[in-house]
């Protein structure tokens, strides 16, 4: 009785690690399950999905996913004008290390900075910002009803944009220099 019990018990054992046999007539169901596309800027996660690579410049980069509760224009708006400005800093930054006007002091840009605020040179900076800030709520209103293309203010006077290809390849080009720089200045 006790052999007839471990022999059961091992082929119970055994059978626990044998396949299954399915009945031909029944059908496995498929899987409704889909694979949602990932980032090509960040490949473990997903990709967002306003960022289709309609706009110049769009890689899917919004691990944050600022994209799915702000509008996409007003992201893009705010992202050029703020790399325009950064473009200009780091152009500052680079220039006053070659040249310095003869009423101002020669010294390093990381202690100019500190020597400007202390000079009044802030306030200065904060109500120029406010002047260009004011005048471009009005084209930030456009973009957002979409009466204009997110950045453009039809600003060419050199009329190097002379087509279509053109254009779009000089676009690409100031999104990544803006990117570049906001990531130097920063």
């Amino acid at each position: 009785m006790l052999r007839s019990a471990a022999l059961l018990s091992a082929i119970g054992a055994a059978s626990a690690f044998a396949p299954m046999s399915i009945p031909s007539n029944r059908v496995a169901p498929k899987s409704s399950v889909t694979m949602q596309a990932m980032s090509d800027a960040v490949p473990f996660l997903k990709q967002p999905e306003k960022l289709d690579g309609s706009m110049v410049g769009d890689v899917g980069f919004d691990p944050l996913g600022f994209s799915n509760v702000i509008d996409i224009k007003w992201l893009r708006e705010a992202e050029l004008k703020h790399g325009r400005f950064a473009m200009l800093a780091v152009l500052g930054f680079i220039v006053q290390e070659f040249y310095t006007f003869p009423f101002f002091p020669k010294m390093a840009p990381v202690d100019a900075h500190d020597y400007f605020v202390t000079q009044g040179g802030g306030s200065q900076i904060i109500f120029w910002i406010s002047f260009v800030e004011l005048f471009s709520v009005v084209a930030l209103f456009e973009t957002i009803q979409g009466k204009r293309e997110a950045g453009d203010y039809a600003f060419d006077p050199l009329n190097l944009a002379t087509d279509e290809v053109t254009l779009a390849r000089y676009r690409e080009a100031e999104i990544k220099h803006a990117r570049l720089a906001m990531i130097a200045i920063g």
